[in-house]
């Protein structure tokens, strides 16, 4: 049988004994397929209403399609050509995960999904869709918290240090080789090592120059495998890094990926909506940015196992942009995150344009999907297709025409029944989110931000001291000594300290470096650091 058609409009008239079925009526209405179809979507706990079935043309409100609140934490996918609805999709899915409870992270690329915090709008076009679909639709705003990478564009900054970032995440987005990521890893070796904390990009800059450095050039040749030449690339790259504006993204207060986990008042999940429109020439760094709050996640979450809820889901939006040109080893240590986090009580969706954005090994593991229209005016265009309707089990649709011809706000879909079996394939037409299907106004949002309990905490940059300003105290410490050395007398009073008068010993200027009183007050925090770095490299924090 074939799907629905790009307009819908026979979807209007019905057909046979399923014709205005009600969505309280018996699904033994349904036709013989339809009814099997609708079958596998019967829930008896608690789920998300995604839509109502299409079948031959028709929309059939007696056959809801819904996803086991259970099976959110096995991971999902969301694609579908630009302008097909998946934005309303990842909304509508948001806000009944907020409904029960659950918290959900938002990747906001456009600035579209700020209107979640508000109520929508009724209208003509809402009152169809919610009667075709048997939606008892009512107008409601979600808890949101907004937040902005390092301060850029409206929300409560998102900062990391530049060592909980790590080696691995860093080199994906300075677009370094294997070689000089390994390199990159041992200059994080020697950092932990020597108690230079990385806390800025001007942190790791000032080490990568030491050991560039006629001074630390010895210290270069102790860490084994690491050339001058590859330490410059490294240097090169993060300047120019730094000259693209990405210093805002590095420094302290580093956020504390736990509060993405809290509820409101009421019961409700919080929604986190990470506004990415001000960044949206930046897309390695935000797209990798968002695999180190998965991370970091996975670090500090215990195992639970299989919960009636999840603990998080996490909605990666523009998913392509983190797998293109990644590393074999990369590309391993997202799919060991995907497959292990799960177990941890969070679900992640990847948002993209096609399966074929995601790597086969992490495709895999998402057992929820939602495939918007798809189009074929190019060959390439019908190699996606084709590719697509491959990772779909077997239907009775026929799906290279059904995924060519869905409307606005239709998709294919098939989840884990809550036995964790896949369930049939089923055209649906979804139904409208309930809050505002458009952005917030600039005031509301400011107002919103702002009136956040956590703006205080995170709101302003903190500098303390760390390996820039360590390695610059050092620096200018040797010139005085030198300058002494030179015979300045006139520096000769500052022995006055109840010291003998010769010369300070070695032990003595090895005790009294920054460097040394850095490593004796955070040696427990290196140690740990050292023996903690995850399959991204990044560091375990003391919570």
């Amino acid at each position: 049988m074939s799907g629905s058609d790009s307009t819908g409009g026979s979807a209007e008239s019905g057909i046979g004994d399923g014709a205005g079925a009600g969505p309280g009526e018996d699904v033994g209405v349904l036709p013989q397929q339809a009814r099997a179809i609708a079958d596998g979507y019967a829930v008896d706990g608690a789920a998300l209403d995604l839509g109502a079935l299409l079948w031959d043309g028709a929309c059939l409100p007696a056959a809801q399609i819904r996803i086991p609140l259970a099976m959110l934490n096995r991971h999902g996918l969301v694609a579908g050509a630009t302008g097909t609805g998946k934005t309303k999709t990842l909304q509508l899915i948001a806000e009944q995960l907020s409904a029960n409870g659950v918290p959900v992270f938002l990747a906001d690329i456009k600035g579209d999904v700020s209107g979640v915090a508000a109520p929508g709008v009724p209208g003509g076009k809402v009152a169809e869709r919610a009667g075709q679909v048997g939606q008892q639709w009512e107008a409601k705003g979600f808890p949101c918290e907004f937040y902005a990478l390092g301060g850029i564009g409206a929300g409560i900054p998102l900062r990391a240090t530049v060592t909980d970032f790590g080696p691995v995440l860093l080199s994906k987005v300075l677009q370094l080789n294997r070689t000089q990521e390994q390199s990159l890893g041992l200059i994080f070796h020697y950092a932990d090592a020597k108690g230079l904390e990385l806390v800025d990009l001007k942190d790791l800059r000032a080490v990568v120059a030491f050991l560039v450095s006629d001074t630390g050039k010895p210290e270069l040749k102790g860490i084994g495998g690491l050339s001058t030449a590859t330490a410059g690339v490294i240097l090169r790259s993060l300047t120019a890094f730094e000259q693209q504006g990405a210093s805002d993204f590095f420094g302290e207060p580093e956020f504390e990926t736990a509060e993405f986990l809290r509820q409101a008042p009421d019961g409700r999940g919080l929604v986190s909506v990470l506004e990415l429109a001000s960044v949206q020439d930046k897309p390695e760094l935000f797209s990798t940015f968002l695999m180190w709050l998965l991370a970091d996640l996975f670090h500090d979450l215990p195992e639970v196992g299989d919960l009636e809820r999840p603990k998080l889901v996490f909605f990666f939006d523009e998913a392509h942009l983190l797998f293109n040109g990644a590393s074999k080893a990369f590309l391993d240590s997202i799919t060991q995150t995907v497959r292990l986090i799960r177990s941890k009580g969070v679900g992640i969706f990847f948002v993209t344009q096609t399966p074929r954005d995601v790597p086969g090994d992490v495709l895999a593991q998402l057992g929820n999907r939602v495939q918007h229209a798809l189009r074929a005016f190019t060959p390439d265009d019908a190699k996606a297709l084709r590719a697509t309707v491959k990772t779909f089990p077997n239907s009775s649709y026929d799906l290279e025409e059904l995924l060519t011809g869905l409307g606005i706000g239709e998709a294919v879909i098939t989840v884990l029944s809550e036995r964790g079996a896949p369930t049939p394939v089923a055209a649906t037409r979804l139904r409208s989110p309930q809050s505002l299907m458009s952005p917030l106004g600039t005031a509301e949002l400011d107002a919103a931000v702002k009136g956040s309990p956590l703006y205080g905490s995170y709101a302003q940059p903190v500098d303390r001291e760390s390996a820039y300003e360590k390695l610059t105290a050092e620096h200018e410490a040797e010139q005085r000594a030198v300058a002494e050395a030179a015979g300045q007398p006139a520096k000769e009073p500052a022995k006055r300290s109840g010291r003998p008068e010769d010369d300070a010993s070695l032990v003595e200027q090895v005790v009294g470096s920054g460097v040394f009183r850095s490593l004796a007050r955070s040696v427990g925090t290196q140690l740990g650091r050292e023996i903690s770095r995850s399959l991204f490299g990044t560091a375990r924090r003391r919570r």
